[in-house]
């Protein structure tokens, strides 16, 4: 079993109530944050968080780690639920991001509100950053879609699941970044651009469900609750997404 390195949000005071573990990506974090600190207050309870991508908690998860409550992208949450690792009933959906596009901080930006524009600027990289999670692979489509994949495949850099886009760019690693918009909009370093073009934009909605293993039958379900609640929504917001 692949073990966890927990962030515990609270105290260790005893009079709070039982731990509840959740594993979560890193495009989420700030709404996830807000609901535990909301459940944690209304509770008593601990809530102990741990990040990471998309891909890499579904690895984890689909090869036996346990925790109370995971959070990934909805298909993968289904995926997990298929192989009898989640409660498929409690999938909660609680936000929807689209894919942001990010710029070194300080250069000028480059056109990219069409795909035309878009297909451009990235002709003219050096180096482009894409995640490896669901908005990667979506980008490997746009490549294709906008006709210049072969051009791409030579400067196109793909880091592990959990890595930070706009570290990349930051670093001046690569001069345009693509990932989820909240990942990249209010990251240090950069300028985030926006989302991308209309007709090239691709969603991926955020849910969380119950682990079969977990003991938290009260618990855990009233932190997914807590995922829609009003003030959880108003965070969702505030990072670039939206609620499902």
């Amino acid at each position: 079993m692949v073990l966890a390195a927990f962030v515990v949000l609270g105290g260790t005071s005893p009079a709070m109530g039982t731990e509840l573990r959740v594993l979560a990506p890193n495009a989420v974090k700030e709404a996830v944050s807000a609901a535990a600190r909301d459940h944690e207050r209304a509770t008593g309870d601990r809530v102990t968080l741990a990040w990471s991508g998309t891909e890499a908690i579904t690895r984890r998860i689909s090869e036996g780690e346990t925790v109370d409550v995971v959070v990934n992208a909805a298909q993968n949450i289904d995926r997990l639920a298929a192989e009898g690792r989640l409660v498929g009933a409690t999938r909660t959906d609680f936000a929807r991001s689209g894919i942001g596009i990010a710029v070194p901080g300080g250069v000028p930006a480059p056109d990219v509100a069409t795909p035309e524009a878009l297909r451009a600027a990235l002709l003219a990289a050096r180096s482009v950053a894409v995640s490896s999670g669901t908005s990667g692979r979506h980008m490997v489509e746009v490549f294709n879609r906008l006709g210049i994949a072969d051009r791409m495949a030579t400067k196109t850099r793909q880091p592990p699941s959990g890595a930070q886009i706009a570290a990349l760019v930051a670093d001046g690693d690569a001069d345009l970044g693509f990932q989820q918009a909240s990942e990249l909009l209010h990251a240090r370093g950069v300028r985030f651009l926006g989302p991308l073009p209309r007709e090239l934009q691709h969603y991926t909605v955020y849910s969380g469900a119950v682990h079969v293993l977990s003991r938290e039958g009260r618990s855990a379900p009233a932190f997914l609750d807590r995922l829609r609640n009003p003030a959880t929504r108003a965070i969702v917001e505030e990072s670039g997404m939206e609620p499902p």
